[in-house]
C-alpha cells in the first residue's frame, strides 16, 4: 500500500506540473511622473479631458469690451469703440434669417454660389445612399 500511494502521489504531482504550465511574461513598465494618476484610454489613445473655460458674467465688461477676443497669455480684450466709427455697411448686414434662393437676384454671384452649394450637398447624402 504504501508503495501504491507513493506512486499515487509522484503521479500527481507530476500532472499538477504538466497541467498548469508557468508563463514568464514581462512586467508592465510604471508611467513616468503618474504614479497615482492614470489616464483614460479609448481605441485611438488617450482620451484628452475638455478643458472648462471661464466666462464673463460682468455686464459692464460685456457691454464696453469684446470678450474673447485676446487670445494671447498677456493683455486685454478689444474695447469697443462708439457706432459712429464703424462703417455704415455693418448696421445693414442680415443677421435675422437666411434668404431663400427664390428670393435671390439669379444674376447674383450670391446666387450661383448657393445654388452649387445646395447641389453639392444634395450630391453627397445620394452617394451615402448608394450601396457598393
Amino acid at each position: 500500500m504504501n508503495n501504491l500511494t507513493l506512486a499515487f502521489n509522484l503521479l500527481r504531482q507530476r500532472l499538477a506540473l504538466t497541467a498548469t504550465p508557468v508563463r514568464y511574461y514581462a512586467v508592465k513598465p510604471a508611467a513616468a511622473g503618474a504614479a497615482g494618476k492614470k489616464k483614460k484610454l479609448g481605441k485611438l489613445g488617450p482620451i484628452m479631458e475638455k478643458k472648462v473655460l471661464p466666462v464673463e458674467t460682468d455686464a459692464n465688461k460685456l457691454v464696453s469690451y469684446v470678450c474673447g477676443s485676446n487670445y494671447m497669455k498677456t493683455g486685454e480684450d478689444i474695447k469697443l469703440k462708439p457706432d459712429a466709427e464703424y462703417p455704415d455697411w455693418l448696421w445693414t448686414l442680415n443677421t435675422e434669417r437666411i434668404v431663400p434662393l427664390d428670393e435671390l437676384d439669379p444674376n447674383s454671384k450670391q446666387y450661383w454660389r448657393r445654388l452649387r452649394k445646395m447641389a453639392l450637398r444634395r450630391n453627397n447624402q445620394l452617394s451615402k445612399l448608394r450601396k457598393f
